[in-house]
């Protein structure tokens, strides 16, 4: 089996946000949240963080971390990823948000196993809409709807699919925006230009779709905490308490 690592793409600027990846959490900076739970997946070989900015590299060397200083020029984290893993000799590369503090190390293992048994170029998983407690109108939750092989069909910012009067029930799937790459796919995938599809759904893994690659989709019960406004700290800083 071959290497395997995660990358934590972690730009200080957002537009809603700014320095969010060293945001405090319950008295750490978000980066490190994220880098410890993403470090308990014991199929993974390291983690890194990709930066585009000293003070996160500096408070990632602080709590003992590995930190790659990147472009401030890439237009996604995709790119950013690309960049860091140069010079490194993994064959499969995971993408875990830098957004996402309390990252599952089973949801993590699940994806890599899946991965090296399917054989797609690319990886992701997805949850129910009925464990997660959002609405599957809203167009900020991406949707994905599978085949009967576990493999996406298409991704969405719309309802899919739509329920027609009579039909049989199908239960919507909300993306989580963790991504898994083959090395040789990931190198492409940077090269490739932008799709009509990715345009108007503003959604970058559907220019994996459109250029004929197979995405295997694990579905998962566990919930993805997101912090995409300060107002979100509260609630994982209520769900850290929960779990101790």
């Amino acid at each position: 089996m071959g290497r395997t690592i995660a990358v934590i793409p972690a730009r200080y600027g957002s537009t809603r946000f700014p320095g969010k990846p060293l945001a405090l959490i319950a008295g750490k900076p978000m980066v490190q949240w994220c880098y410890e739970s993403t470090s308990k997946c014991k199929e993974l070989d390291d983690v890194l963080v990709a930066t585009d900015d000293q003070r996160i590299a500096d408070a990632v060397a602080a709590f003992g971390g590995k930190a790659v200083m990147t472009s401030p020029n890439h237009a996604t984290g995709t790119d950013r990823i690309a960049e860091a893993i140069q010079g490194d000799a993994a064959d499969l590369i995971l993408n875990v948000q830098g957004d996402e503090p309390l990252m599952s190390a089973d949801v993590l293992s699940s994806l890599i196993r899946k991965m090296r048994e399917s054989g797609a170029e690319m990886g992701t998983a997805a949850v129910p809409f009925k464990e997660t407690g959002r609405d599957p109108m809203d167009p900020n939750a991406v949707k994905v709807v599978v085949d009967k092989q576990g493999f996406a069909l298409y991704f969405s910012r719309s309802l899919i699919p739509y329920p027609r009067k009579g039909c049989t029930p199908v239960e919507p799937l909300l993306h989580w925006g963790l991504y898994a790459y083959r090395r040789e796919f990931l190198n492409s995938f940077v090269t490739w230009e932008r799709g009509t599809l990715e345009a108007c759904e503003s959604l970058e893994q559907l220019r994996a779709l459109e250029n004929g690659a197979r995405i295997c989709v694990i579905v998962t019960n566990e919930r993805s905490v997101g912090v995409d406004v300060p107002e979100d700290i509260a609630l994982v800083e209520k769900l850290i308490r929960e779990k101790q």
